[in-house]
C-alpha cells in the first residue's frame, strides 16, 4: 500500500500537517484539500503547522505529469482554511514546495535553506500559485527577479525580503513553530479567524471597501460570546476562556 504524501495528526488545539517525501505527487492536492476538511470541521482545533520529514521541506512535483495533473491553484484549500497556517520550513523549499509555503500564513526558516522558483530554467511557468502569492508577499521587482532568473535565495534574505518572519537554527525550528502556533491558539479563535479573512480578503478590494469589510466583521464579532468572555477576562484579570462562540 502506498504511503500517503501527508500525515495528519492532532496535537492539542495544532493541528500538525507533515509531508512525508520531498517530492509531491499527483495524489497530494487531494490530500491536502481533505486534511484541509477535517481540519475545518474540528472545532478544537485552532492553528495548523505545515512541517516536513527528512532534509528537504519539499523540491516540488515528482514529474512534470504530476504538475499538468494538479488542479489549478492546488494549495488554495490551504490559503483559504479559517485556521491560521504555520510552516516550518526545515530545508529547501523550491518550485511547487515554495508555492505550497506561499500558501500559508507564516513561515518560520532554518538557518541554511534555500527558497526558489526554478520553473522558468525548465521552459515552464510556477502554475501552482507563485506568480501570484510571491508578488503580493514581496512585492513586485523581487519577485520578478525570482522568477524571471529561476534563481533562489537563502534565508537570510528571505527574511529581509519577508519571505519568511524568522530564521532560527535548524534544532530550534520545531520548537519556534510550535511556540508561535501555541500563541495563536491562545488568542480568541473567532477574533483570528475573521483578522486572517479581514487581510486575506481586504488585499484585494479598495481600500475604502476594505476598511467598511474590516468594520462589517468587528460588528459581528462584538454580538459573540468569546468578546463578552475577553472583556471580562481583561476586568477579573485573568486569563480568558475562549469556546469559539
Amino acid at each position: 500500500m502506498t504511503t500517503p504524501s501527508l500525515s495528519v495528526d492532532k496535537r492539542g488545539a495544532i493541528a500538525h500537517l507533515t509531508l512525508n517525501r520531498p517530492t509531491l505527487d499527483v495524489a497530494f492536492a487531494r490530500e491536502l484539500a481533505d486534511a484541509c476538511e477535517r481540519i475545518a470541521a474540528n472545532v478544537d482545533a485552532r492553528v495548523a503547522l505545515l512541517s516536513a520529514e527528512g532534509d528537504a521541506f519539499s523540491t516540488g512535483w515528482d514529474s512534470p505529469a504530476s504538475a499538468q495533473a494538479s488542479p489549478s491553484d492546488p494549495f488554495g484549500c490551504l490559503a483559504e482554511l479559517s485556521r491560521p497556517v504555520v510552516c516550518a520550513l526545515n530545508g529547501d523549499a523550491l518550485s511547487a514546495g515554495l508555492e505550497l509555503a506561499l500558501a500559508c500564513d507564516v513561515r518560520i526558516a532554518a538557518d541554511g535553506v534555500r527558497l526558489g522558483l526554478p520553473d522558468i530554467a525548465m521552459g515552464l511557468l510556477p502554475m501552482a500559485g507563485g506568480t501570484q502569492r510571491l508578488p503580493r508577499l514581496v512585492g513586485r521587482g523581487k519577485a520578478l527577479e525570482m522568477i524571471l532568473t529561476g534563481e533562489p535565495v537563502d534565508a537570510q534574505e528571505a527574511l529581509r525580503i519577508g519571505l519568511v518572519s524568522a530564521v532560527v537554527a535548524p534544532g530550534r525550528l520545531m520548537a519556534e513553530a510550535e511556540s508561535i502556533a501555541n500563541r495563536i491558539a491562545e488568542r480568541g479563535p473567532l477574533a483570528v479567524r475573521y483578522a486572517k479573512e479581514a487581510i486575506l480578503r481586504g488585499l484585494e478590494m479598495p481600500l475604502d471597501q476594505a476598511l467598511r469589510f474590516e468594520t462589517d466583521l468587528t460588528i459581528i464579532l462584538q454580538t459573540t460570546d468569546d468578546r463578552a468572555e475577553g472583556v471580562q477576562a481583561f476586568l477579573d484579570k485573568r486569563k480568558p476562556e475562549f469556546k469559539g462562540k
